[in-house]
C-alpha cells in the first residue's frame, strides 16, 4: 500500500490532564501517515485522483484548536477518526501527536503518542 506523509502540522490547543492546560493551552505538533492507493494519480497527474493535503492539514489544525480532552491519547484518536471519516480513499492512518513542552517538573523532553487506525471493512 502507498503512503503520504504530512509532518510538522502545528497548532495551539487546550487538551491536557491539568486544569491549567485546558485554560492556558499549549503547542502541539502532529505528523500523519496516510495509506491509500496512489496508482491512479501516479499515472494521470490529476489532483482529483488523490487526496487534498490542505484539507487534511486544516482538519488536524482545527481539531488541535477546538478540542478539549483530558488525554492526548483521545486527541490522537479523534484526529485519526476524523481523517478516516473525511476520505473514503484512506485505508489506514497513523497519527503521531507531540507535546513539545509538557508541564512536568524537571522534564525538558517531548511526549509523543503514536496511534494507528484502520478503516472498518465490514
Amino acid at each position: 500500500m502507498d503512503c503520504i506523509h504530512l509532518t510538522g502540522i502545528r497548532g495551539y490547543g487546550y487538551t491536557g490532564f491539568l486544569p491549567e492546560e485546558q485554560v492556558l493551552g499549549q503547542w502541539f505538533e502532529v505528523d500523519v501517515k496516510l495509506w491509500l492507493d496512489l496508482s491512479d494519480p501516479a499515472k494521470t497527474d490529476n489532483i482529483e485522483d488523490t487526496i487534498d493535503y490542505r484539507r487534511i492539514i486544516s482538519l488536524v489544525q482545527n481539531l488541535l484548536k477546538t478540542s478539549k480532552f483530558a488525554l492526548v491519547e483521545r486527541l490522537a484518536g479523534a484526529i485519526a477518526e476524523s481523517i478516516l471519516e473525511d476520505s473514503d480513499s484512506i485505508n489506514q492512518v497513523q497519527v503521531i501527536l507531540t507535546k513539545p513542552a509538557a508541564p512536568i517538573p524537571d522534564f525538558s523532553g517531548k511526549i509523543s503518542i503514536e496511534l494507528t487506525a484502520r478503516r472498518n471493512l465490514e
